[in-house]
């Protein structure tokens, strides 16, 4: 990949990260924010969504986009979908428990909270939320984190209603589930004072960490997610949504400005060659005995094949702007959004059952030169015509330079288009939520997990990388509850992230464990009714069966405490085996029977009580 110098670029970049909370129940009803089964739905309902007006009588670009795709939105409903989710009852006040964690959030940002929380309606028409709008309310602003190139500021903090899961996309539709719509989410949305992609990602980083601290915030794939906001001086600014990923944050930022680069590369020619972008034509004709599946699919089934003559372009649609992006991608995402496949365009035909003739045909009939390129559309006539005419539209921003727009972040850290950036219209007043005064007075600053790590290594004598694995890791919360508990902080830790690791590369279901389950196991070994060897097989026997109890486990898992006496004797038996070795070896055979005497107690027996007896019984035959 290119190096860049950011500075000379005068890259600008800034964040949205997205987190939901970890509260009992969703943010305007008392449903319960656990994640379910799609296959567990009672049933379903439908909706079509259209956009409406602000105050000002605007209508907002981005939702006005979403609107010209009609599609059915079907939701899944579980046992405990309530009447608030299905948009049906008004909403209820905001959730008290989701205030104080924001406020927390909002101390360890060192932000401002506002006196009064307002409720307000964002206009989000693409089916993720049943009433058409998502709720959001301002909660604090002003704050700061620090990173190694420089402080970033922090905007705003906002305590808002997730949206549904997207389940299923089909022709036509979308399947969500209800399950996690309501859920409460902050938004936390940093100043554009980041210039480098190292730096992206350090603050999101440290963003994160910050979340976690508060120990009330959800763990998991989808739980956060990064937008990003990039530009670099001449180009425009661009909001990449979906970043799953901390250690992608920083190639999506590189790979943004080397797209923004490459189509003002595109532009300066395109400028030069005083390039233009010609009107629409139905061009079916040139394709009446045509090899191409695609075409002659569409054409059987009565559609039409568009095209828009590009003046200028030839060689340049095709030009790489991402890895195995072209500008004939772009111009192909705008045509997906209305419903068709793609586009096809004369940089890369023939191909596809496209012959050469047909080619020369085409540009004849758009009047293109070898110096233009011709983009076409095959599809259902109206499909075809709205899916050519966004593409010929992206064509002529070409021109222009890089568009303001929202795009998708791909897995390879690639992006793709998904919409223009929305505007001020599509927020207005929440009129059935009353405001919420904010009292942080009330509100305790949590430790933050880089002084965990410290702490578990100064009263607990843990290691450095086990004592940050704790802090760091899911099971925090459990830890120190086991802690209080008085269960030994080494093996507290030692299972929550060693023996659980390895259990889940065992195929494990460790999922299935809950922390009651986990507790109780440590219970069992701290007042002696379990070994250490044996909490592995105890585990993964819950892990089968989550309805067995710890104690019910150690039975199934043939584990039943032994006495002391019965691992004498099975030491004794171990030792009388091996009388030659111990004969000549003395303690130097140790090693070799402690592994045959532990097999021989299958876990039973706690392995310092093994070691002490076998040692007894060693020397007394050496």
């Amino acid at each position: 990949m290119t190096a860049y110098d950011y500075d000379d670029l005068g890259l600008v970049a800034g964040l949205e990260i997205h987190q939901q909370l970890d509260t009992p129940t969703k943010l305007f009803c008392g449903c319960p924010t656990a994640e379910r089964d799609p296959d567990a739905a009672s049933r379903s309902f439908t909706r079509y969504l259209h956009p409406t007006k602000s105050e000002l009588g605007e209508l907002d670009e981005a939702a006005l986009e979403e609107s010209r795709v009609d599609r059915e939105f079907e939701y899944l409903a579980y046992d405990t979908t309530c009447l608030v989710e299905e948009d049906e009852e008004p909403p209820h006040r905001l959730d008290e428990e989701a205030q104080a964690v924001a406020l927390q959030i909002a101390d360890l940002l060192e932000m401002e909270p506002v006196d009064v929380a307002h409720v307000m309606r964002k206009l989000v028409i693409d089916g993720s939320n049943t009433s058409g709008f998502q709720r959001t309310s301002l909660v604090a602003q002003d704050g700061q984190i620090e990173t190694s190139e420089g402080p970033v500021g922090v905007e705003d903090l906002l305590l808002e209603e997730e949206s549904a899961q997207r389940v299923e996309e089909r022709e036509g539709g979308v399947t969500f589930s209800l399950d996690r719509l309501g859920v409460p989410l902050v938004e936390i949305g940093t100043r554009p004072d980041i210039d480098s992609p190292e730096q992206a990602r350090e603050a999101a980083e440290t963003i994160g960490m910050l979340l976690r601290s508060t120990g009330a915030v959800k763990r998991g794939l989808g739980t956060i997610r990064q937008d990003v906001n990039v530009s670099i001086a001449e180009g425009a600014r661009v909001e990449i949504k979906g970043v799953q990923a901390l250690d992608q944050i920083d190639e999506i930022v590189r790979r943004e400005v080397g797209r923004q680069v490459e189509l003002l590369d595109i532009r300066a020619e395109l400028r030069e060659r005083d390039a233009s972008v010609g009107d629409v034509a139905d061009v079916s004709d040139v394709f009446t005995d045509t090899d191409s599946g695609v075409i002659g699919g569409a054409l059987s089934d009565g559609g039409s094949v568009m095209a828009v003559p590009l003046f200028g372009f030839d060689g340049l649609v095709g030009r790489e702007i991402q890895p195995d992006r072209r500008l004939g991608t772009e111009l192909s995402d705008h045509a997906k959004r209305h419903g068709a496949g793609g586009i096809f365009h004369t940089d890369e035909l023939p191909a596809y059952g496209v012959t050469a003739a047909e080619v020369a045909a085409l540009r004849e009939a758009v009047d293109a030169s070898d110096e233009d390129a011709v983009a076409i559309v095959a599809a259902d006539t109206e499909t075809a015509e709205l899916a050519i005419d966004a593409a010929a539209a992206r064509a002529k921003t070409a021109i222009e330079g890089v568009p303001e727009e929202t795009r998708g972040a791909n897995e390879d850290g690639t992006t793709r288009y998904l919409r223009p950036l929305p505007g001020a219209a599509r927020m207005y007043p929440e009129t059935d939520v009353p405001p919420v005064d904010l009292d942080p007075s009330a509100v305790e600053t949590p430790e933050l997990l880089t002084e965990k790590v410290e702490r578990y290594q100064a009263a607990y004598d843990l290691d450095s990388g086990l004592a940050e694995q704790v802090a760091y890791g899911r099971r925090m919360p459990l830890f120190e509850q086991a802690i209080e508990e008085g269960i030994d902080a080494t093996f507290a830790a030692g299972l929550l992230e060693s023996t659980l690791t390895e259990l889940r590369r065992d195929d494990v279901a460790v999922e299935r464990l809950t922390d009651e389950h986990l507790l109780a196991v440590m219970h069992l070994v701290e007042d002696g009714d379990l070994a250490k060897e044996g909490v592995a097989a105890v585990l993964s026997t819950i892990a089968a069966d989550p309805d067995l109890s710890a104690e019910a486990a150690i039975e199934e898992a043939g584990l039943g405490a032994v006495s002391e006496s019965d691992v004498r004797e099975a030491v004794s038996e171990v030792v009388e085996r091996n009388i030659e070795q111990v004969e000549s070896e003395g303690m130097g055979a140790f090693s070799a029977l402690m592994g045959e005497a532990m097999g021989a107690l299958r876990g039973k027996a706690d392995g310092e009580i093994v070691s002490d007896v076998l040692r007894e019984e060693i020397q007394k035959r050496a």
